[in-house]
């Protein structure tokens, strides 16, 4: 049985843990509201540039020769974009989107294609790189606030990848952001743009339901350009590519604090329970110690009487 020094060492151990833990709780908590106001300050121009994406290349009676629309008939080269965090202590955060992009691999690999990752955060470049994947480029630094130039910086890599034919396809994996409690990972197609969510099946944000009338009027009013569809389309498409990066950033730091407030929850909790168990060990100890003390004066008493 440990002493009782032993046991008071390891509730001040345990008590200092507690108040690590909690601290950053609290300060995940914080910072997630700022987090969750900058993806709902994003939505709406989200939803309004997919929106003119798609008048605009309706209006467009010949659409041009774009890149970014070609879809290869031989996919042999796929390009994993995997969002992660610098750092850790938040649950399986990171170790979800490594799955994710591991799994895709042997997917992909089954169909005869060649993967390379792009890896966001320290934690997945570290881990991709321990793993021996081809990482063929890591972006790291900015994952607790990413900026747009962050995520401009990411997407015309990957354009300018597509554009040269070195990549065939490009996916996005990040950790989509519902609530403090709820992450879960997205897989999502982001070149070509065929098979984006501005043409394909993506998932696209809840929107209010529209009078059918005015919809079928906004739909019939002229639009007019300047300059024309088949110069805006190509603008529109990369600037597209930039936001949905950025987006995916956003919604990758949210979910990355929801997923460290609510592990440090955890860990607080688990440590208060850890100090009550130790506690009452430290009694039982203190109790043997005074009945041990007590049966060794009664039996000095004793020999002495």
């Amino acid at each position: 049985m440990a002493t009782q020094k032993e046991v008071k060492t390891r509730i001040a151990s345990v008590k200092n843990i507690h108040k690590i833990t909690r601290a950053m709780e609290m300060v995940a908590a914080a910072r997630l509201r700022r987090a969750e106001q900058r993806i709902a300050d994003l939505r709406p121009y989200a939803q309004a540039i997919r929106k003119m994406t798609q008048h605009v290349s309706e209006a467009s009676t010949t659409v041009p020769r774009i890149a970014l629309l070609e879809e290869r008939e031989n996919v042999q080269r796929v390009g994993i974009i995997l969002v992660t965090g610098d750092r850790g202590l938040a649950g399986a955060f990171n170790t979800n989107i490594i799955r994710e992009g591991t799994r895709l691999k042997r997917e992909f690999s089954g169909e005869g294609a060649e993967t390379s990752f792009s890896v966001v955060g320290r934690r997945g470049t570290s881990s991709m790189g321990f793993r021996g994947e081809n990482v063929a480029s890591s972006y790291v630094g900015f994952t607790d606030r990413p900026s747009f130039t962050d995520a401009r910086e990411i997407s015309r890599d990957v354009v300018s990848a597509y554009r040269d034919e070195e990549l065939d396809r490009v996916e996005l994996v990040y950790n989509r952001y519902v609530s403090p409690l709820t992450q879960y990972v997205r897989r999502q197609t982001l070149l070509p743009l065929q098979q984006a969510e501005v043409f394909g099946e993506g998932i696209p944000e809840p929107e209010p339901e529209p009078d059918e009338e005015l919809a079928e009027a906004h739909r019939k009013a002229y639009w007019d350009y300047e300059p024309e569809p088949e110069q805006l389309l190509p603008m529109l498409f990369e600037e597209y590519v930039d936001l949905s990066v950025y987006r995916a950033l956003l919604e990758s730091s949210a979910s990355e604090l929801g997923a460290r407030m609510t592990a440090m929850r955890s860990a607080a909790e688990n440590a208060q329970d850890m100090m009550d168990d130790l506690t009452l060990e430290m009694n039982r100890v203190r109790q043997a110690e005074i009945t041990q003390e007590i049966l060794e004066v009664v039996g000095g008493a004793e020999a002495l009487g």
